[in-house]
């Protein structure tokens, strides 16, 4: 196949990671001409752009396609976009996200191109201000009519687009987003060694977030919380893993309420670090407010962690209460604060919840799974298109 995969940016984060596996499955594993289009990396995120580069295809940048909105940065990207998969001439288009997701749909309809779209996140939602979302929906609606599939990383967000009139649900395909397992199965380096860099003890309870620093990403959350967490159980330790805006904010939040000493941050760490990270955890907790599936659930279950989260989006297709953890209402605390507690307290039940959630998703998270699964709706959709001709051709005939 011949496939060309356009994103707005190539940070490091889930949908970001989703699309350079595709991108590398496809062409190490099949042997695909494959190409990936972006706009400029930049952001305090971190970058995965120079390791595309070393993947052996085509990366292929576009200069005004950038994530602010702006309306001539939006025409010119267009017109970058339609000429660059001109030149290219992909059997398929597979757009990613919001912003990537509208205008590569756009040039790859004025080409005729094939378009596969993958919803990584909502870019409308519940709870947004009305502007943004019937601007954001009407985007969605406009670029749907040019969709020939789309791809979910968990059932919700395809019922909610479905629910939303975006599209019927029977073009929508759910895959989950893939990753490399092994070192979530067995870590780089001991949890003993990551533990003691940051002052851990083996007795520690070390409750783990990964997440941008960064609103909507629940942050807040926890911090109201530990503090009764700590009360209850003095073993009980923080690590906030990821960088961002709020660090600053964060940081004397938890001076104030005399809780420095129960806090570590790592700041930016590359995404090789992760599993060492998560494996040095006993609990992962994920409070974000808006996620498609955050990554984080599955790999804190596949490194054998049980996982708390806020019941948003797709949490609750691998987060099940009392099966692999505790599935919480959104913005609550006090439920929180005794689903930590409980954990905290009882390794049995971090042990049984974690094994479960292990033996269950490790192969559905593989990113050979989901490449692969990709790779079967494409060849679904060309079909189709082809079919389609086929039948104008005896139609006009």
């Amino acid at each position: 196949m011949r496939t060309a995969h356009v994103i707005t940016r190539m940070i490091i984060g889930g949908a970001q990671e989703n699309t350079l596996l595709t991108v590398e499955g496809q062409h190490r594993d099949y042997g695909d001409e494959v190409a990936l289009v972006t706009g400029p990396t930049i952001g305090p995120e971190g970058s995965l752009i120079d390791r595309a580069r070393r993947g052996g295809f085509p990366v292929i940048e576009v200069p005004n396609l950038i994530r602010a909105v702006s309306p001539i940065d939006e025409w010119k990207a267009l017109r970058q976009l339609t000429e660059a998969l001109c030149e290219y001439a992909p059997q398929i288009v597979h757009t990613h996200s919001g912003k990537a997701g509208v205008l590569g749909r756009a040039a790859a309809a004025k080409l005729g191109i094939p378009v596969v779209h993958t919803v990584h996140g909502p870019s409308f939602f519940r709870g947004q201000s009305a502007l943004p979302y019937m601007t954001y929906r009407a985007a969605e609606l406009w670029a749907a009519r040019r969709t020939d599939r789309f791809i979910t990383v968990c059932d919700a967000m395809a019922d909610q687009y479905a629910d939303a009139g975006v599209a019927p649900r029977e073009k929508f395909v759910t895959i989950y987003s893939g990753m490399d397992v092994e070192p979530f199965l067995q870590p780089p380096r001991s949890p003993r060694e990551v533990r003691s860099k940051f002052g851990f003890t083996s007795t520690d309870i070390v409750v783990g977030k990964i997440a941008r620093l960064f609103h909507k990403k629940g942050h807040e959350f926890v911090l109201r919380c530990a503090a009764d967490v700590v009360r209850q159980n003095s073993r009980v330790k923080f690590l906030f893993v990821g960088d961002g805006i709020l660090r600053e904010s964060l940081e004397q939040q938890i001076a104030d309420a005399g809780l420095t000493d129960h806090f570590r941050f790592t700041g930016l760490v590359p995404p090789d670090r992760v599993p060492e990270l998560i494996h040095a955890m006993d609990i992962v907790v994920h409070t974000s407010l808006r996620e498609g599936l955050a990554r984080v659930l599955p790999q804190g279950l596949i490194a054998g962690k049980p996982v708390v989260s806020y019941d948003i989006d797709g949490a609750r297709e691998v987060c099940i209460t009392g099966e692999t953890g505790c599935l919480l209402p959104p913005e609550s605390i006090s439920e929180l604060t005794a689903a930590l507690t409980e954990l905290a307290g009882d390794a049995r039940l971090r042990e049984k919840l974690g094994s479960a959630g292990r033996e269950r998703f490790t192969e559905q998270f593989r990113h050979q799974t989901m490449t692969r699964r990709i790779r079967e709706v494409y060849a679904d959709v060309m079909s189709q298109r082809n079919a389609g001709r086929l039948s104008s051709g005896r139609t006009a005939s």
